[in-house]
């Protein structure tokens, strides 16, 4: 995959990395949309992939298969390997290359380089194109806002399916950096490689930090110094936050879509919080801050009105990002480009936040998120916050269920750690809630689950959970 992000562009074609996660209707879906003529398939994935070009129209031209071999998987058959590529594969086919192959640059830099599906939960997630100069733009912007040194040991916790590794493929190559993979991982393997390889930076979901963080005394190996780890995805909760840096992790944390190819905001640190309180300290960390350098403008309007809304840190509104690594658009969809995109360049994220006095933007919420509950806007982002600060939550999410008296009121689905001795009751966590936050926002319900449905990319499935507390129906009526 790491070549790939090299070799692809400089042969003149467009790299598309598919979610190795993704069912094999998705894929079918995915191969159909993007028009693939060639799909490079690791040995795992090879029955996968043969499932989904079964479920390819008769009518379309399925792509020429390459399997990769992997001298490191033993359940990689060689022979299988071959027959499956027609006698081609990925080293085969480096073997016949041409070592003085001039590359294929692009006759614009503007034109596309990179295919990526978002990871929506729809039947049909959005392709977005990204060109060879927005990707060099944010390569560039993301070395110097993390401020990459030269040689980084860089451990591989986030899929380079996911918008290309947020353009790390080609910036640890570009500072000669080492690049550590693995196959697959769990805390045990993070903190055995951390120590191994002698790691200086990682990026990964704040799913990722909770697994660090909550990672039993007997998995934890002693860090080889301090390891930076940037954040992203989705809002981080300040208690992960505090727990993962009280671990000798140095958390940096931004914002970005798979339609700006990497991070967009980055929430830049100020040497005077250094002094501040560890609880304080995490909560403005958990922030998504401010544009980065070659992000032209971010602002927060009032969708209403177009305007900017007041910066209070209070007042919500859509976050929008205008600058050089804004997607080209969607592919083969005009009108959704259309309504994200605007004439003016104003790309409109669909996230909500607020803007702080000190010009610090923070997400509030997804739009669909955001809770109405007797005519209050809910933080579903503001209620997990609160909820991952009790000592037993392992993973917590927060959607609106219906309530026939106030419309929706806030329902959480709650997964406890592991060895908790005692966790506390649904009623419990309520009460728990009730005590530090305000009565129209704490949870009226309140769901225990083993584990939290996820997304490929490691998201908690949101909508999964929308359709549980809608199935519910509506509590008995009540006051607040």
């Amino acid at each position: 995959m790491y070549e790939m992000h090299f070799g692809v562009p400089m042969s003149g074609a467009v790299l598309n990395t598919i979610n190795l996660r993704l069912d094999a209707r998705t894929i079918s879906v995915l191969l159909r949309h993007s028009g693939s003529k060639l799909i490079f398939v690791d040995p795992l994935s090879l029955p996968l992939l043969h499932d989904a070009l079964h479920l390819l129209p008769h009518s379309h031209q399925p792509p020429r298969v390459v399997p990769i071999e992997d001298p490191y998987e033993e359940n990689a058959n060689s022979s299988v390997l071959s027959a499956a590529g027609g006698g081609l594969t990925y080293e085969k086919l480096i073997e016949m290359g041409d070592p003085e192959f001039k590359w294929v640059r692009p006759k614009s830099d503007w034109d596309p380089m990179v295919l990526n599906y978002t990871s929506g939960t729809t039947s049909a997630p959005k392709g977005v194109v990204h060109c060879h100069r927005g990707l060099y733009i944010v390569t560039v912007d993301s070395l110097i806002d993390w401020s990459i040194p030269k040689r980084p040991v860089y451990l591989w916790t986030l899929p380079m399916f996911h918008a290309n590794g947020w353009s790390y493929p080609w910036g640890i190559a570009a500072a000669g950096g080492t690049n550590v993979c693995l196959r697959r991982f769990d805390a045990a393997t993070i903190y055995a490689a951390l120590a191994t390889h002698r790691v200086t930076h990682m990026c990964g979901a704040p799913v990722v930090l909770n697994m660090l963080a909550n990672a039993p005394d007997s998995t934890r190996k002693p860090l080889p110094g301090t390891v930076q780890i940037l954040t992203g995805g989705s809002p981080p909760p300040a208690a992960v936050l505090h727990r993962v840096e009280a671990l000798g992790f140095s958390v940096g944390h931004g914002y970005g879509l798979t339609e700006t190819g990497g991070m967009a905001l980055s929430c830049t640190w100020k040497a005077e919080w250094d002094r501040l309180p560890a609880a304080e300290r995490a909560r403005l960390k958990s922030r998504q801050g401010v544009r980065t350098l070659a992000m032209t403008d971010i602002d927060v309007i009032d969708r209403a009105t177009g305007q900017s809304v007041k910066r209070d840190g209070a007042t919500m509104g859509e976050i929008v990002l205008r600058g050089g690594y804004v997607m080209l658009g969607y592919l083969k969809d005009e009108d959704g480009t259309s309504r994200a995109v605007r004439p003016d360049g104003w790309f409109y994220t669909g996230d909500v936040g607020v803007m702080h006095a000190d010009g610090y933007v923070e997400i509030k919420d997804r739009s669909k998120d955001v809770i109405i509950s007797g005519g209050e806007n809910v933080s579903s982002v503001e209620v997990e916050s609160v909820l991952y600060g009790h000592p037993a939550v392992n993973e917590v999410a927060v959607v609106a269920r219906p309530d026939d008296y106030w419309g929706e009121t806030t329902c959480a689905f709650v997964s406890m750690k592991e060895g908790v001795a005692a966790p506390p009751t649904e009623a419990e966590v309520i009460a728990w809630c009730r005590e530090r936050m305000p009565h129209y926002m704490a949870p009226k319900t309140v769901v225990l689950k083993p584990e939290l449905p996820k997304t490929s990319t490691g998201k908690v499935q949101k909508y999964l959970l929308r359709e549980m507390a809608k199935a519910m129906g509506s509590p008995r009526p009540s006051r607040m």
